[in-house]
């Protein structure tokens, strides 16, 4: 991977914004949209993808219809031993994990957590509890999101609103 600037202009900052927007986008709507051709959009799109700018595209789900209907935030104290690849290996293991980074202050990782009800996140805390290296954890229960419409929240972005 190299080191050296990939350039990126306001061409490119609209077409990833439209692909924010909408994923499903085609290149002629995107091009029509910013005044470029589809030919010229693959083409930027192509460039950002060799270069690690679009890493890819995906689909966004709302948990409570996978059956996740129990969500919580977990700070993770670790001994001085254990350091972030080896927390990265314990937490790939674990499907309920939905994000997990290191983070500034007292803990050493945040995690976020999805289950089915509160047993089963009890078990997946259980489970990563269990890692030798594991001092404590302090567990943070989500109630509800303030912000509804966010990726976090299992929404799509979009300026169309929250997903059906």
């Amino acid at each position: 991977m190299t080191s050296k600037a990939v350039p990126f202009d306001g061409l490119d900052r609209k077409i990833v914004a439209a692909l924010i927007d909408n994923g499903r986008a085609s290149f002629a709507e995107i091009g029509a949209a910013i005044g470029l051709s589809s030919t010229a959009v693959k083409r930027r799109v192509d460039r950002m993808r060799e270069n690690n700018v679009i890493t890819g595209f995906t689909a966004t789900v709302r948990p409570a219809a996978l059956g996740w209907l129990t969500e919580a935030y977990v700070e993770v104290y670790c001994d001085s031993a254990a350091p972030p690849r080896r927390l990265a290996e314990v937490v790939r293991n674990h499907p309920e994990i939905a994000a997990a980074m290191t983070v500034t202050g007292g803990a050493d990782a945040l995690l976020h957590v999805r289950a089915t009800d509160v047993e089963h996140f009890e078990e997946v805390l259980e489970r990563i509890r269990a890692e030798p290296f594991i001092r404590k954890t302090i567990s943070y229960m989500v109630l509800s999101h303030l912000l509804p419409d966010s990726p976090e929240a299992g929404a799509r972005q979009s300026s169309g609103g929250a997903a059906p």
